[in-house]
C-alpha cells in the first residue's frame, strides 16, 4: 500500500453519531486496520455506556468512526479509524476537527488519548493538530511479542483554535 496523498478531491464528509446497526460496518474496519481490534462488543458497550460514538460517512459509506469518553472538563478519544481505502486523503483530520469542535460545544478544556509509539501516521495527525505527549504508558496495549507502551498524548483545545 502506498503512503502517498491521493490528489482526487474529498466528497463531503457526514459525521453522525453511530446506532447500533452500524457496529458490524465499525467492527470490520477495526478488524482490517488493527492487529488487536475492539470486538464489535466493545462497541455496543460504548455505546450504551453514553460514550459519544460517531461515524464518518462519504455518501452512504461508513469510512471511518471515532469513540470518545467525556467526564467533568475533558474528552478522552478512546479510538479513532479511518478505513484503509480512505486511509491518507485527510479523512483522520477532518474527523479530528470535528471532534475537538464536538468537545468545545460540550465545554471541555482538554483532548486526551493514547498512542503506540509505532503508529507513525497516527503520531503525525495528532502531532499537526498540537496533541502533546503527557506521559508514558507502559505495558498498555497488547503486542505480536507482549505487550506496547502507548504515548499519553493531550490536547488543551480552551487555549488552541483549530
Amino acid at each position: 500500500m502506498s503512503a502517498v496523498l491521493s490528489t482526487l478531491p474529498l466528497p463531503a464528509l457526514a459525521f453522525k453519531p453511530m446506532a447500533e446497526r452500524d457496529i458490524d460496518q465499525v467492527a470490520a474496519i477495526e478488524t482490517d486496520v488493527y492487529v488487536f481490534p475492539w470486538s464489535p462488543g466493545n462497541f455496543r458497550d460504548s455505546m450504551f455506556s453514553g460514550y459519544q460514538c460517531w461515524g464518518c460517512w462519504a455518501d452512504q459509506e461508513l469510512i471511518a468512526y471515532a469513540i470518545v469518553m467525556n467526564a467533568l472538563d475533558e474528552a478522552h478519544l478512546l479510538n479513532l479509524a479511518v478505513a484503509k481505502r480512505w486511509q491518507y486523503q485527510g479523512v483522520g483530520a477532518k474527523l479530528l476537527t470535528f471532534l475537538i469542535g464536538e468537545a468545545r460545544k460540550l465545554d471541555k478544556d482538554m483532548i486526551y488519548l493514547e498512542v503506540r509509539p509505532t503508529n507513525i501516521a497516527g503520531r503525525r495527525l495528532y502531532g499537526r493538530f498540537g496533541f502533546t505527549q503527557l506521559g508514558l504508558r507502559c505495558g498498555y496495549y497488547p503486542a505480536p511479542t507482549g505487550r506496547e507502551d502507548a504515548l499519553f498524548l493531550g490536547l488543551n483545545i480552551a487555549a488552541k483554535q483549530i
